[in-house]
C-alpha cells in the first residue's frame, strides 16, 4: 500500500532505506567507504552484468549515498558520509517515537494499578 501525502524529506528517507534493503548494494556501500572505484571495477567484483551493477549504483546515487564522477572513461563512485548519517538520524527519530509511546503506556499501566483497590485479604 502507498500512502499519498509525504513530503520530500519522506521521499528521500524511503530512498535511503530501499537502497540500503538490498545486501549487494550495502557491500558496494562499503567498498566506497573504503575509498573511491570505478563503476567498472564495482561491477567486476559480483556475479551480475555490469549493466546490473550499473543499475544497482544508480539507486545508491539517487539515495544519496554515493556520488559518480566522470574521469576520462571511467565514472568513479564515491561514498557521501553525510547519507549515512542521515540514514541514523531517521532511525533515532523513530526510536524517539516508539520510546516515547512505550512511556505512555507504562504511565497509564502505572496510574490504572496505582487507581485500583488494594483487596480484601481479612
Amino acid at each position: 500500500m502507498v500512502v499519498d501525502g509525504f513530503d520530500e524529506a519522506d521521499r528521500a528517507v524511503d530512498r535511503l532505506f530501499h537502497a540500503l534493503a538490498d545486501a549487494t548494494r550495502r557491500d558496494m556501500l562499503r567498498r566506497c567507504v573504503r575509498g573511491e572505484l570505478s563503476v567498472s571495477r564495482l561491477a567486476a567484483a559480483y556475479p551480475m552484468s555490469f549493466a546490473a551493477a550499473q543499475k544497482h549504483v544508480t539507486v545508491l546515487e539517487r539515495a544519496g549515498l554515493v556520488t559518480k564522477e566522470r574521469r576520462g572513461r571511467e565514472q568513479l563512485v564515491r561514498a557521501d558520509p553525510d547519507a549515512v548519517a542521515r540514514a541514523r538520524q531517521a532511525l533515532d527519530a523513530l526510536e524517539s517515537a516508539w520510546r516515547a509511546r512505550v512511556d505512555r503506556m507504562t504511565g497509564l499501566l502505572c496510574e490504572e494499578e496505582g487507581g485500583q483497590d488494594a483487596p480484601d485479604t481479612g
